[in-house]
């Protein structure tokens, strides 16, 4: 019988909900390109509940102790004696989500001799050691597409706050205020901009198809070119790289996994390329941003706004500068963990497992390591150092 580690983010500080804004969800049956969404052979769950928080636990307990199996949920993850040190001693599978990330270093590797899974309840695996994955024999999968729509509404949300200069102007009401010129004199339209993608794949492609109706000019930069047909259908500009393209940009959206190649990528150095006042939005990972160049950048006006809802470390602490930085419209990490997103990844976490405990094949989209070597979806969007 397998002992599976969850870890997961607190409920609600005034209690697990008993009741939602909504009754339910849309029913979507495939992706925009096609994929099934997550086929798991039952859940234990209404979609559009809290699954995400300690409470919800993905839906998973009463299926796997069903089998026979454990299931250990815990929020307390990075001090000290956590929790999840004490119980990975001795887990078969480790599930965590992007949002509130149980980070996987070689050290924790080499601290659980049984570990056999890893599995993120969402997209982006960064915050497992690759490399030491490998080493140990871990496979390593991830619920492909279940969020990535989320995310792209969340970019698009995003792009407009800054531009438009929404939240300084909500801020306004709630203060009880009026001020028209104070809430005006950093708004702009959209319209016309040039916006760019660093990475087009689902989301970033996803983002681009929600913007082309805003009348914008659209450019994307991604090492797997786009088929011409989607080139010409949205008027698309490409550039080799990420240095060529963004001089020609008022806006930029991140959407790339991070990974030696992006790591670091927007310094100093490549934001003086960015024109005077444009804005940049990150919703892929922190560190393919250099934190401290950012709120120099917003300081000295060489962006004009910066928003995402990635940090690092996860949960970002109180200090991080990040939050006190001007013109900003960060988030805590939420864009791919809305209800409608939680049963999706809810979803695909219980099919991941279900194949994984019968020894079947789990489907080839979700794997990133398998067999000692990158898999599936790993092979096409990371790297490793070896």
């Amino acid at each position: 019988m397998a002992k599976v580690l969850c870890v997961l983010y607190d409920d609600p500080r005034d209690g697990y909900p008993t009741s939602y804004a909504r009754d339910d969800l849309p029913h979507i049956e495939r992706y925009p390109d096609g994929q099934l969404l997550p086929t798991p052979s039952a859940t234990d769950f209404t979609p559009g509940q809290l699954l995400g928080s300690v409470s919800g636990e993905l839906g998973l307990r009463r299926f796997l102790e069903a089998g026979g199996h454990t299931l250990v949920v815990t929020s307390d993850k990075d001090r000290a004696g956590s929790t999840f040190d004490r119980e990975l001693a001795d887990a078969d599978v480790v599930i965590s989500q992007p949002f509130w990330p149980a980070y996987l270093s070689a050290e924790r590797f080499a601290a659980a001799p049984k570990l056999k899974l890893a599995i993120t309840a969402g997209i982006g695996s960064d915050h497992v050691d690759l490399d030491a994955a490998i080493d140990h024999g871990v496979t390593v999968a991830e619920v492909t597409y279940c969020n990535s729509i989320s995310v792209a509404e969340h970019v698009v949300m995003m792009i407009l706050s800054l531009v438009r200069n929404y939240l300084p102007a909500h801020r306004w009401v709630l203060d009880g205020g009026w001020n028209i010129a104070d809430s005006v004199m950093r708004s702009y339209d959209v319209e016309g901009m040039h916006v760019g993608t660093v990475a087009a794949g689902r989301i970033g492609l996803a983002v681009l198809r929600r913007l082309a109706p805003f009348d914008v000019h659209l450019h994307y930069t991604d090492r797997h070119r786009l088929p011409e047909a989607v080139e010409r259908e949205l008027n698309l500009t490409y550039h080799p790289s990420a240095a060529d393209m963004v001089p020609a940009c008022d806006v930029v959206t991140i959407n790339a996994p991070l990974h030696p190649e992006t790591e670091g990528l927007f310094d100093d150095q490549l934001i003086a390329t960015m024109k005077r006042g444009a804005y940049l939005i990150n919703t892929a990972r922190a560190r393919i941003c250099d934190r401290d160049a950012v709120v120099r950048a917003l300081e000295t006006g060489q962006l004009a706004g910066y928003a995402g809802d990635v940090w690092f470390p996860q949960p970002a602490p109180a200090d991080h500068p990040w939050r006190a930085m001007p013109h900003h419209g960060m988030t805590p990490h939420i864009s791919g963990s809305s209800l409608s997103a939680q049963a999706r990844y809810a979803a695909g976490t219980r099919e991941i497992l279900e194949s994984w405990l019968a020894g079947t094949p789990i489907r080839d989209e979700y794997l990133i390591i398998d067999a000692g070597a990158l898999a599936g979806t790993g092979a096409h969007s990371y790297s490793v150092s070896r």
